[in-house]
């Protein structure tokens, strides 16, 4: 019973914890990367539609990302779309054929806001393992009439080992992001 729900809160906190690095990939850093795209959704014929699902993405210089729609009528929808991404600060041109996207070069302010940003990001990561952590132990709380107090507060020993290796995971991926956006 206390295996299948750590089990349980190991899944959601490896789940958290991807989340967060996630959401690190979508802030920029100096150079172009795909990863920046991930959550945009471009309108395709009325329906909102993820980029990756209507073209591929390359980034053939440092800070140059080139946009190759596989249905050339969605280029003007996809230029749109990644005008229109907030933080991102570059200005899309179409040739017809492809959507070329200079990244301009991150100031120091720019990079400091970015890094306030994933910071946050973080936390909210942090939050989200912890809020798995209250939820399990209030489980194993409940489950105090059928499994002795010494399985219990075993069980809460493993809960709070995994959850301190979670929040480590994610202040990890922190520190990496911060290295890249302060790296000039």
């Amino acid at each position: 019973m206390i295996a299948d729900l750590l089990s349980d809160a190991k899944n959601r906190m490896d789940r958290a914890v991807e989340s967060a690095k996630e959401d690190f990939a979508t802030v920029r850093t100096g150079r172009a990367n795909p990863q920046i795209f991930q959550r945009v959704m471009v309108d395709y014929y009325g329906t909102p539609t993820p980029l990756q699902q209507l073209a591929s993405l390359a980034n053939p210089e440092a800070r140059t990302l080139v946009v190759t729609p596989y249905d050339k009528s969605a280029l003007k929808a996809i230029e749109e779309a990644i005008r229109d991404m907030p933080n991102l600060g570059a200005n899309p041109s179409n040739d017809g054929n492809i959507v070329r996207v200079s990244m301009p070069e991150l100031t120091e302010e720019r990079r400091k806001e970015y890094v306030k940003l994933v910071k946050a990001k973080a936390e909210d990561g942090r939050v989200r393992v912890r809020g798995v952590r209250r939820q399990v132990k209030d489980d194993l709380v409940a489950l105090k009439d059928e499994i002795g107090e010494d399985e219990i507060a075993r069980g809460e020993k493993e809960l709070d080992a995994l959850t301190k290796k979670h929040v480590d995971l994610i202040d990890e991926a922190l520190k990496h992001k911060e290295s890249e956006l302060l790296e000039v």
